[in-house]
């Protein structure tokens, strides 16, 4: 036991030495001027900071350690052990972690990386030189970054789905959704990362003016008011989230919907009629993302969106065709 202690302690020490490194900046950016600035959706946290912390990780693993132990192993650990830790400490939701779990292990290779090309076996003084530079790049490029405000991106998702019943059955269905219940929408890994399953849609009124109330689990609703109303062919909407419905619990700041980083603001259901009696069923919605690494946010906002959508057209698809063969 005692040389399995010795073998691993300073592998151990480099590990707990780039989680701490890593939960300081956590607790930085998150206050003060770094955090008005964006904070943990700033570009020194989600690229730099991974950076640094793939190069310090490496620099205090043994040498004596093999290459994928030091460079990669060591680093990826590192990195799982943070977030494991944030997320314990209720510091992050396990839907951010997910979602920069992929980013931090790329990037924190990417530091370790860049450790291992300047370092010298020889040169203690320059590979100390070496890991100080990249460690402290995140607070210098944050620096910068608050004097540049994060752009916004509109985004489009669509679904589409063949339907055998006629557009006046589909119709319908749309303009009203029943309750669903989970088993209707099947499985998803949206589920598993938290996020919240639709439940019902109900109608104030029919035509342009009509309010939709889209409702989801834990108290998420939506309130979408109708502005195109083109029976059996178009049914348009603006989206605006509830926010006296919605707990606080409910999502992460960075994830809300509506707020600085993220908004849905509209919804359309088209319907093209197919020969046959059936029917094409398109369902876009556009997004506003305000981050400062978009593409990458928008990954996984098209994703999540998407299957949202894909399932709801399944349940309108099942019910629309069950109805029809029962009007047999």
């Amino acid at each position: 036991m005692r040389f399995v202690t010795r073998r691993y302690t300073p592998y151990l020490a480099a590990v707990l030495a780039g989680v701490a490194y890593a939960l300081f900046f956590r607790l930085l950016f998150n206050a003060g001027p770094f955090q008005q600035s964006g904070g943990l959706l700033m570009l020194a946290f989600l690229v730099g900071v991974p950076v640094g912390l793939g190069a310090l990780t490496v620099h205090f693993t043994p040498p004596t350690e093999s290459n994928f132990r030091r460079y990669w192993l060591a680093p990826w650990l590192t990195v799982g052990l943070f977030l494991a830790v944030a997320f314990l400490a209720h510091l992050e939701g396990a839907i951010c972690l997910i979602i920069i779990l992929p980013l931090f292990l790329i990037m924190a290779s990417v530091g370790a990386y860049l450790y291992q090309l300047f370092e010298r076996d020889d040169d203690q003084p320059r590979n100390a030189a070496v890991v100080t530079a990249l460690a402290v790049l995140p607070l210098l490029a944050a620096v910068a970054e608050t004097r540049v405000a994060a752009p916004d991106s509109q985004r489009r998702v669509e679904n589409v789905v063949d339907i055998t019943a006629p557009p006046a059955v589909v119709w319908q269905h749309i303009i009203r959704v029943p309750p669903i219940r989970a088993t209707d929408l099947g499985r998803s890994f949206v589920d598993r990362i938290g996020f919240p399953r639709p439940v019902e849609a109900t109608l104030t009124h029919e035509g342009v003016g009509g309010v939709r109330h889209a409702t989801f689990e834990r108290g998420v609703e939506f309130i979408e008011t109708v502005d195109e109303w083109q029976p059996q062919r178009r049914l348009s909407f603006s989206i605006k989230p509830n926010t006296a419905t919605i707990p606080p619990t409910t999502f992460d700041e960075h994830v809300t919907v509506g707020g600085r980083f993220f908004d849905v603001l509209r919804g359309t259901y088209e319907l093209q009629p197919l020969p046959g009696g059936r029917t094409r069923l398109l369902l876009y919605s556009q997004q506003r993302l305000s981050t400062r690494l978009n593409p990458y946010a928008g990954l996984w906002t098209d994703y999540v969106m998407s299957e949202i959508q894909r399932r709801i057209l399944h349940v309108v698809k099942r019910r629309c065709e069950t109805a029809t063969v029962a009007a047999r």
